[in-house]
């Protein structure tokens, strides 16, 4: 599942033509973190209803910007010494044995009620380095 925001585009190739490239990706760079981090912090208040260690909510973790094919994308991952990756589809998903766990679908739950806050958290980003 992923976000797409209209408007933006032309917005950047405005922002590219007056300020270079460079600080364009600067800017997009920003903004990108800024949108990871509202939909982690809605990941985290969903992942409180099933929480007993707290170890997947600790592990959560925000990649740095990079380049996928033609697009700067961010990625919203676990890394940390428990490992809870391995096991985050099964909360996600389910199993065979446990059809239904108690955080079934959080992380889909936590991108559809953070889309509007995500977009405008990306709109601010970009508006306010101007």
């Amino acid at each position: 599942m992923s976000v797409n925001i209209r408007g933006n585009n032309a917005l950047l190739a405005e922002l590219e033509r007056r300020l270079g490239a460079m600080a364009t990706q600067r800017i997009s760079d920003k903004a990108l973190k800024k949108g990871a981090e509202v939909f982690v912090e809605e990941l985290k208040r969903q992942f409180e209803s099933f929480k007993k260690t707290g170890a997947s909510i600790e592990e959560i973790t925000i990649s740095e910007p990079t380049w996928s094919g033609r697009t700067r994308v961010v990625k919203v991952h676990w890394r940390g010494p428990k490992d809870r990756y391995r096991i985050i589809h099964l909360n996600e998903f389910g199993t065979v044995q446990n059809p239904n766990p108690r955080g079934k679908g959080a992380i889909a739950r936590a991108m559809k009620n953070c889309e509007a806050a995500y977009r405008a958290a990306i709109a601010r980003a970009i508006r306010g380095e101007i």
